[in-house]
């Protein structure tokens, strides 16, 4: 079976992290900061604050921002469920907007029309988050303007964008953004095993992110209550949570972000093998703006169901039958049961329910041979019967 997405470890990711195993620490060490500094550094982020996962990463990021019982958090319905969930972890309200049928990203027109509407009811949102689907960008200059013009913060949701670009710089760099997230679970661009990091250039949001990973206890004496006892002292200021990313995780990390642009580069070079090789087949192919350089981290179809005549799901299972591990991704959020509950209707979002019911995602890691490559090309060909 090809995956549709794989780790790719090292001899010297497996030395770093052994390294760690035979140290003083194997969590609240040095290899955290060390980690931390050099995503920061590499994006051009001021601060970046290492957790378990990207979900606790939006989780904090959402608290950080003061979101809570009573206010309302929009996200796009294709994404993965803890977009929308950190808002629901917070006590919000929940909704979403429509896609750009060429991105698959939040639409940016369709993001403006629910704003106008909103304002005049009064439920406009105090949270976006902007999902980076496949490790494209959104639009976030014109997402930024409509932040600056209704209120709302924004979180960038980069789970699948590190080493992605927008407008000549790299994701994370937080200057459409408050807080930028990304992931590092193992079929992601670069692995902790499990891991997540929360990005900002702005100190308050980081002082109280920092707080929040590590049940919001503080060792430092400009942010206790009173004096303090001695040098074993700390202070629990508000109710936080374990958030924390241990030594070896880091450590993983630090020495994959070696060949984080490589991984990129990679993945660039299948996606351009897939352009050449499925352009005379009945599929719609990813569309890149030209403002971004996507990091990749899916390639996803879509099927011209009108001229396969074979159904969506047949197309998929053939090609599992076929050895070839394709997904989809994602399931629309607001079909899902614990949200269709609160009243959501399936075809509120059409953009986002078109996708669905046409889009799979080919495999596609780094570690990925032309020969795999054209294999899934030809397995595909026979599923379409073409």
């Amino acid at each position: 079976m090809i995956p549709y997405g794989k780790h790719d470890i090292s001899q010297a990711d497996i030395d770093a992290v052994l390294e760690v195993l035979k140290s003083d620490f194997l969590t609240q060490g040095p290899k955290v900061p060390e980690f931390e500094a050099k995503v920061a550094s590499h994006v051009g982020a001021k601060h970046a604050l290492a957790v378990n996962s990207a979900t606790s990463a939006l989780h904090i990021a959402c608290l950080a921002l003061g979101l809570g019982e009573g206010d309302w958090l929009w996200t796009t319905p294709i994404t993965f469920v803890a977009s929308a969930n950190c808002g629901m972890y917070c006590g919000a309200k929940v909704d979403f907007v429509d896609i750009d049928p060429q991105t698959y990203n939040l639409c940016p027109k369709a993001l403006a029309a629910k704003l106008e509407q909103a304002n005049r009811e009064g439920r406009l949102p105090k949270v976006l988050v902007a999902v980076h689907l496949c490790g494209q960008p959104c639009d976030m200059e014109a997402i930024h303007e409509l932040g600056h013009r209704y209120g709302f913060r924004v979180i960038e949701d980069a789970s699948h964008a590190i080493g992605g670009g927008y407008k000549g710089k790299f994701i994370g760099n937080g200057l459409y953004s408050d807080i930028t997230v990304f992931s590092f679970h193992p079929v992601k661009i670069v692995t902790t095993a499990e891991g997540g990091m929360a990005l900002t250039n702005d100190d308050n949001l980081a002082t109280r992110m920092n707080l929040l990973r590590s049940h919001g206890i503080t060792r430092d004496p400009n942010l206790m209550t009173r004096e303090s006892d001695g040098p074993w002292y700390y202070q629990q200021i508000e109710l936080g949570f374990n958030y924390r990313m241990t030594e070896l995780q880091a450590a993983l990390g630090v020495s994959q972000m070696d060949r984080l642009d490589s991984f990129v580069a990679r993945r660039h070079g299948l996606a351009k093998r897939y352009d050449q090789l499925l352009v005379d087949l009945p599929v719609t192919l990813p569309w890149q703006h030209p403002d971004s350089y996507s990091g990749l981290h899916l390639y996803v179809i879509r099927l011209q169901l009108d001229k396969i005549g074979k159904s969506h799901r047949q197309v998929f299972e053939s090609l599992r039958e076929q050895g070839i591990g394709v997904n989809v991704h994602y399931i629309p959020v607001h079909t899902q049961p614990y949200y269709h509950a609160m009243g959501f209707d399936a075809e509120s979002f059409p953009e986002a329910m078109s996708y669905y019911r046409e889009a799979i995602s080919l495999p596609m890691f780094h570690s990925m041979t032309e020969q795999q490559c054209d294999n899934v090309v030809e397995k595909l060909t026979l599923a379409l019967d073409v």
